[in-house]
Formats: C-alpha cells, structure tokens, sequence
C-alpha cells in the first residue's frame, strides 16, 4: 500500500476475494493485482468471477508459489502480468502501469 501511495497510486486493500468482488458495486479500480493465495477464494476464482462478469478490467497476479501451470493458467486467462515473491517495487510499479495504459489506450 505505502509503494501505491508513494507512486501517486490510489490503492485499496481487501481482506478476501468476496469483500474485493462486493465493492464492485461502487468502485472500479483501474487495475487489480490479485494473490494466488487468499483467505476464502483463490486469485484464480476471482479473476474468472471478473471475466465471467464481463468486467475486462486489467489483473496482475503475484505469487509465492510459483509453477509453470499457474503462470499458464493465468496469462491464459488474460493476466496482464504474472510477477513471483518477494516482489520487486518496480517490476510492480511498472506491471501496473502498463496494465493501466493499455485499458485507456
């Protein structure tokens, strides 16, 4: 969150996939950077509730536990990056700023 501040980012933290998912009713965030693992519904549910909503805002996924097959599953599914922990601020910084210029291109 202060790394989102300390960019200019407006930034929200959610404490599950379901509290992110109901805030959609008031807010669309420009970009989402979604963990594979959270409490209650995994990264991967949340980004299909996303697309299955015909919501194509972008999604960055981060991970600690990284594979071929998750990595594959989630640029399948449209991730505009997939980044590994521990992460690297800029890498971030610059996955979501990409994410960003493309959806406003």
């Amino acid at each position: 969150m202060r790394l989102m501040r300390s960019a200019g980012l407006e930034a929200a933290i959610f404490s599950s996939g379901a509290e992110f998912l109901e805030s959609l009713g008031t807010r669309r965030p420009d970009c989402v950077v979604l963990d594979l693992h959270m409490p209650g519904m995994s990264g991967f549910e949340v980004q299909a509730r996303l697309a299955e909503g015909g919501d194509a805002m972008p999604v960055i996924i981060i991970t600690a536990h990284d594979s071929p097959e998750a990595r594959e599953r989630a640029l399948a599914a449209h991730a505009r990056a997939y980044l590994r922990k521990p992460l690297d601020d800029q890498a971030l910084l610059d996955a979501i700023d990409a994410a960003i210029a493309h959806e406003h291109s």
